[in-house]
């Protein structure tokens, strides 16, 4: 699986989660809702610094965005 894969699958499971809708996550990490979407759609990959602040946003460390499966508990721990 590549990173966009894995980016796009973490991205929806965390944001699920946590409760958000793709409008409340963009609006908390200053992103269009637009550009959450294709991001979980595999449409586009993302810079560093966008990566960083979805990442704040939902309350992990930037590379469980990119892991190939999320450490045990994760999904729990931040809900």
């Amino acid at each position: 699986m590549s990173s966009r894969d894995n980016l796009a699958r973490n991205l929806r499971l965390l944001r699920a989660a946590k409760g958000m809708s793709q409008e409340s996550l963009a609006h908390e990490a200053g992103i269009h809702r637009t550009y959450v979407s294709a991001l979980e759609r595999r449409e586009y990959s993302v810079s560093i610094d966008r990566l960083d602040s979805i990442a704040a946003s939902l309350g992990v460390q930037p590379y469980v965005l990119l892991m190939d499966e999320l450490p045990r508990g994760t999904l729990e721990q931040i809900s």
